[in-house]
């Protein structure tokens, strides 16, 4: 049996937590969260306020860390140097330079996992996509679109300030909502030679982070895309991921995988099992993603997303942040076109 426990019991912990007593070789332990109140929210599991103290007194085998992004580093820094495999909620760490740490990290622990959250790329939708993408069915990919238009309003500052503040964050809409739809942007275009970015706040918000970004995406091979996500629309509106072909087009939207025919018209291949609630549009492969990694850990095998594959999206929001400032077109190494 795996013991495991929960570090930090916000929102997304919701959805680890069921995950994790869903799995029948797995057993949630622990949780731990500096807020008292929470400490009989789950009957039987042992409630600590201080992860080190968790760490001494807890013989565990995995940590999920659901902690506000600033702590992502120093909180996986101490589980592994315990020995203690990771479960890491997105983003990586605050920014590339941190995720070079960890990157180390992983290096230099070897025998120790760390699983990075980027749970999209289990969606049934997106395997079926890459799979046509390598069998070249439609030609050359020869452009990519990702769209993220959600709603957060002033009161989702307001009540963890953290998320509206640089230092803390490590920024808005980029890191916070659509660092899914970059990850997956660059699965499918493959390496990335240039980034021409631009950031901006389109609502009256007191935050310091941007509530909107968009960017052009040129890559190696030649193919082009199209990136732009807000969080000042109306309503939480499906993500959208398309992929334009030399001849074909194909749409992720509504969690639906279509194909344009010949005659114009949209076909169905494939669609994603759902998330029920108001939280439908995250997706629902965290328990995926999340099953893999315990397999992983139980066979020792190594199928899941590391820590270097996390770092190209980290990359590709620090390169968007840089070109906005310097209003020119960037490489990944942060150098002007």
């Amino acid at each position: 049996m795996i013991k495991t426990a929960v570090i930090g019991l916000g929102d997304i912990s919701n959805i680890h937590i069921p995950a994790i007593q869903s799995n029948p070789n797995v057993k949630l332990v622990a949780v731990c969260d500096r807020d008292e109140t929470l400490r009989d929210n789950l009957p039987g599991v042992s409630f600590y306020t201080d992860l080190h103290d968790m760490l001494e007194q807890e013989t565990l085998d995995c940590v999920h860390i659901c902690l506000p992004h600033y702590l992502h580093l120093p909180a996986t820094i101490a589980c592994v140097e315990k020995g203690v495999h990771v479960f890491l909620e997105k983003p990586l760490a605050l920014n590339a330079d941190e995720g070079l740490t960890l990157v180390k990290l992983e290096e230099d622990y070897k025998e120790v996992k760390i699983c990075v959250c980027l749970q999209n790329r289990f969606n049934d939708t997106f395997i079926k996509i890459q799979e046509i993408v390598q069998s070249k069915q439609y030609g050359d990919i020869v452009g990519i679109k990702g769209l993220v238009t959600w709603s957060r309003p002033q009161a989702y500052y307001d009540d963890k300030p953290w998320r509206g503040r640089m230092k803390y964050a490590g920024g808005g809409v980029m890191i916070n909502q659509s660092i899914h739809t970059l990850d997956l942007m660059q699965l499918l275009g493959g390496e990335i030679e240039t980034i021409r970015g631009s950031i901006d706040n389109l609502l009256d918000y007191d935050i310091e982070v941007e509530d909107t970004a968009t960017a052009h995406i040129q890559f190696v091979n030649g193919a082009k895309g199209l990136y732009y996500a807000t969080i000042a629309n109306t309503g939480n509106s499906s993500v959208e991921l398309q992929v334009l072909f030399e001849n074909g087009e194909l749409t992720i939207k509504d969690s639906i995988l279509t194909r344009l025919n010949v005659r114009g018209e949209k076909e169905e291949l494939i669609e994603d099992t759902k998330l029920l609630g108001t939280k439908s549009y995250y997706g629902a492969s965290h328990v995926r993603l999340i099953d893999q990694f315990y397999s992983c850990i139980a066979t020792n095998a190594q199928d899941y997303v590391h820590v270097k594959d996390a770092l190209i999206a980290m990359k590709m929001i620090d390169t968007i942040r840089k070109s906005s400032e310097v209003k020119r077109t960037m490489n990944m190494e942060g150098l002007t076109q």
